[in-house]
């Protein structure tokens, strides 16, 4: 067996727990005190995902626009024009108040 094969080995306490080894950590960029995700995948395999605070993906979708793309309020705001914009067609008026 490779290295990436014999894997690393570590204990586990009588309450279920264990130590992330740091390499694994930084790789992963697990902080600590933090929280992580056990996920099974198709072929049984146990993944580790770290799980972000809510204070470091605040403010994410916003930022992560690009120039040329809509927000998620932008493109809320065009289909509520277009409903608007149906109703009137139908109803032959601007608005439920009129």
């Amino acid at each position: 067996m490779n290295d990436a094969e014999d894997g690393t080995t570590v204990a586990v306490t009588s309450k279920g727990q264990a130590t992330i080894p740091k390499k694994f950590r930084d790789r992963l960029r697990i902080d600590t005190p933090g929280r992580i995700q056990f996920i099974e995948n198709e072929r049984g395999e146990v993944v580790i995902r770290p799980v972000k605070r809510p204070s470091e993906i605040r403010g994410a979708l916003a930022s992560g626009v690009d120039e040329g793309e809509k927000s998620a309020t932008e493109l809320l705001r065009e289909e509520r024009k277009r409903d608007e914009k149906k109703a009137e067609e139908k109803f032959g008026r601007s608005g439920p108040d009129e």
